[in-house]
């Protein structure tokens, strides 16, 4: 059958891979499977409740939840009674889910646990829209979402059927609210048009055969991990639920994946644990454990353009160390696809050195959201994003800025007209990002063209790019670059602890029993932070260069409000919340 609405994916993979493990969870300690057809009458004993519980074409349904198999179920079963999904990340601020309540009128919500149940029954007062609240998990003092199942067993599966038969492929499929750098959240409206063009689209680039295992981790409500998810059901690969972000690395062991999808921050996590242990070996093993990084460090992938003699070092390299690494990661990954921000092209060579096959690509909501993607079918060049999707056409504006036309473009953010009119012209979607073409062929992102800014001097700064250098170095956790309408580009910096702890037993024993802030701010992790960032600035322009920097002891995180939850600046906040240490710099 062909999948014309995100509901026809799973029993158009009943049909094509009838005796597929759809969805994998750990249970007991053991992994449990379940197949396409118990999947399938999970959703519509799930749609039956939904229509005996009143929810009405249109209507928006909340989904609050970890990545779970009843996260998919859920989303599956309010698509096919016409109504609107609304999933929302787990960690944002109570304003947040105020607003995106209010924006969206949902009506019913379904969380998946005991913390988010009672934090949403404590903000029920401030949402007017919001009826009937429900929890997966059973608790004391909560409605659980069985109560919804059992009042759907009055409702005929032919009610499902016909709700069904009226969803268009033109229809509002679900809202995802953007996780917003600057003001309140945007509500994007994306169709079952854009979703299955985007999946289709992204089939070719993605190299797996049907009854392949993925490893997913990153949250569901993501529109990247959300669409790569449906992707695997129309491919026909068994989706593994990792335990937790802790347990990573013992599932990818036992799970074996042929691919995993992440954001930079938890790939760079992965090559940070992979150089600690290299770090705690000692004498000769210590020797070839940083001569093979060296060696990675220097890969180019093109092989016409690598010497005989670096090509016998990569191998020996290989035998002795590197190929270990993709042992370690199951041993069978076909692909690590990385996207919504920018990778360290650093850890990319290394990866590729390792034979660890890792592609960068880029996408965004409102394209629903890939765009383009480097892979082996259609070329690969480390530090871009890979050519366009099939069907997708991707074009530079006069200054840059990346413009996408195609299905996948989004049907408007809702309730924002003047916005959707702004940002959507003559079919083409103006992305806000900044780009370049590199042989022709491959897209290359330079930085957000709001992100940019001038020097007084007149000289434009790229944020993204100086960051993405910066912390390169293993000393610095997180850099944001700071200085718009001054004379001079300074910096935030959140050195790394555990780095500098090691460094300072040998170099600098005196700070090494300090506290935690007091380590972090002492002078002599700031004069070892300044050197850091000399040699590095060699990187770059005089006028793009570091001048000055103020320490930050502690991790921006989701939490702390400093970063969204797909773990980029929320630059204007951290600016308020750090005035001070900014005023420090620029006096």
């Amino acid at each position: 059958m062909e999948a014309t609405r995100i509901f026809d994916l799973p029993k158009r993979q009943l049909e094509k891979f009838p005796n597929l493990p759809m969805f994998v969870s750990k249970q007991n300690g053991e992994w449990k499977s379940m197949n396409t057809q118990t999947f399938l009458d999970r959703v519509n004993e799930i749609s039956k409740g939904l229509i005996a519980i009143g929810i009405q074409p249109g209507e928006k349904v909340g989904l609050i939840s970890e990545n779970r198999v009843e996260w998919n179920m859920i989303d599956y079963a309010i698509q096919q009674v016409g109504a609107v999904v609304v999933a929302i990340y787990p960690n944002i601020s109570d304003n947040d889910y105020e607003y995106i309540f209010k924006d969206s009128s949902i009506k019913v919500c379904f969380t998946s646990n005991l913390d988010l149940y009672t934090r949403l029954d404590l903000l029920k007062t401030k949402l007017p829209s919001l009826e009937q609240l429900y929890s997966i998990d059973e608790f004391e003092n909560t409605i659980s979402w069985n109560e919804v199942i059992k009042k759907g067993q009055e409702i005929d599966i032919i009610e499902v059927e016909n709700r069904s038969a009226q969803v268009k492929y033109e229809d509002l499929a679900f809202l995802i609210y953007t996780s917003g750098t600057t003001g309140n959240p945007k509500g994007v409206m994306l169709s079952h048009k854009n979703i299955i063009a985007d999946v289709i689209a992204c089939e070719y680039s993605t190299p797996l055969d049907a009854y392949d295992r993925a490893l997913t981790f990153l949250p569901a409500c993501h529109a990247y991990e959300r669409t790569i998810q449906y992707l695997y059901v129309y491919m026909g690969i068994s989706i593994y639920f990792a335990e937790s972000m802790e347990k990573i690395g013992d599932n990818l062991k036992e799970i074996k994946p042929h691919m995993i999808t992440a954001v930079p921050r938890v790939i760079e996590k992965v090559y940070e644990k992979i150089m600690a242990t290299g770090n705690q070996l000692t004498g000769i093993k210590h020797k070839i454990f940083n001569w093979a990084v060296e060696v990675g460090d220097q890969f180019i992938l093109e092989e016409n353009q690598r010497s005989l003699s670096y090509d016998i070092k990569l191998v020996i390299a290989r035998k002795l160390v590197l190929r270990k690494w993709y042992d370690g990661l199951g041993g069978e990954l076909k692909a690590i696809v990385t996207g919504s921000a920018a990778i360290q092209q650093r850890i990319v060579r290394v990866f590729l050195a390792a034979e660890i096959p890792i592609y960068e690509g880029y996408g965004l909501t409102e394209a629903s959201p890939v765009v383009a993607v480097n892979c082996y079918k259609r070329g690969v060049k480390i530090g871009t994003v890979g050519p366009p999707l099939k069907g997708i056409e991707v074009k530079l504006a006069e200054d840059g800025e990346v413009l996408i036309k195609g299905d996948t473009v989004m049907m408007g953010y809702h309730n924002l007209p003047e916005k959707t009119a702004e940002e959507i012209k003559d079919g083409w979607l103006y992305t806000g990002d900044i780009g370049e073409w590199v042989d022709d062929k491959f897209l290359k992102i330079v930085d957000r063209k709001k992100e940019m800014f001038k020097t007084s001097g007149g000289k434009y700064i790229v944020p993204q790019q100086i960051e993405m250098k910066m912390v390169e170095s293993p000393f610095i956790e997180q850099l944001m670059v700071v200085g718009e309408g001054e004379k001079f580009p300074a910096a935030f910096v959140v050195p790394s602890y555990s780095n500098l702890k090691k460094w300072a037993k040998d170099n600098a024993p005196e700070i090494e029993n300090l506290s935690h802030d007091e380590f972090q701010l002492s002078n002599v992790v700031m004069k070892k932070l300044e050197a850091e960032i000399t040699k590095l600035n060699d990187n770059f322009g005089h006028w793009e260069q570091i001048k000055k920097i103020a320490i930050i002891p502690n991790e921006m995180t989701v939490e702390g409000g400093e970063l969204t939850p797909t773990l980029k600046f929320k630059r204007k906040i951290i600016l308020e919340k750090y005035n001070e240490k900014y005023n420090e710099i620029f006096g």
